[in-house]
């Protein structure tokens, strides 16, 4: 949790200042940032995981959390009245809200740390998703050029066949079409070489997904089999 951000915006300085000293105590420390409202705008949540809302002038906290409806960042707002805290959560039950009474502020550390724990739990999710769904557009990709493989080896073996007849014979070409016929050529020899090491690497993984597998079932033998 110590890679989180946590923004607190306050007009109350006190408030931002035992926030963030309660905080110091704590062994996991995220990246503090302090804001007033006047500063504020509807991208200052971005790049926090957190948004921790104090005192602010005006009717500052509702136009706060209406513009946190629409992030991703987790908000707890602190109030002094329960009246003020019922209202708030009535309109903005996406937000946290606590009252400051006796110990909140480390009643606001435990609910923002498990915020930030969920917060990165999803994090972790959501990157383990996109992860999955790249290696199965690569392996897609990989079984479409294994099935493509035995097509492209015949083509370049055509290629081959018929450069080679042409350079055999001199006076078939000759000037600068003969160049191009050595070009056609050795750049056929190279595509020919990449798909003589794609057939090896294919089959290194084959044996690679065997050796795995039985690894595998030998492991659920020993398990089932018990000592």
């Amino acid at each position: 949790m110590s890679h989180a951000s946590v923004l607190i915006v306050s007009d109350d300085t006190e408030f931002a200042r035992c926030v963030a000293a309660r905080w110091q105590s704590e062994r996991c420390l995220p990246v503090i940032t302090l804001a007033t409202s006047d500063v504020w705008h509807a991208g200052s949540a971005a790049g926090h995981q957190l948004v921790v809302l104090g005192p602010v002038r005006d009717a500052g906290t509702f136009a706060i959390l209406s513009d946190l409806e629409s992030s991703s960042a987790v908000a707890i707002c602190v109030v002094e009245e329960e009246k003020a805290a019922a209202h708030l959560r009535a309109q903005h039950p996406h937000a946290l809200v606590l009252l400051r009474r006796d110990a909140w502020a480390d009643t606001l550390l435990l609910v923002a740390c498990e915020a930030l724990r969920r917060a990165e739990a999803v994090e972790r999710a959501q990157r383990a998703e996109r992860l999955a769904l790249e290696s199965r557009g690569y392996a897609t990709l990989g079984r479409y050029m294994l099935e493509l493989r035995p097509r492209v080896n015949n083509a370049l073996t055509s290629v081959l066949g018929n450069a080679d007849l042409l350079l055999l014979e001199p006076g078939l070409a000759a000037g600068d079409c003969r160049e191009q016929i050595h070009t056609i050529h050795t750049m056929a020899l190279r595509l020919n070489e990449i798909m003589q090491r794609f057939s090896s690497l294919a089959a290194e993984v084959q044996a690679g997904e065997k050796e795995s597998q039985a690894e595998t079932e030998a492991a659920f033998h020993r398990v089932v089999s018990g000592p």
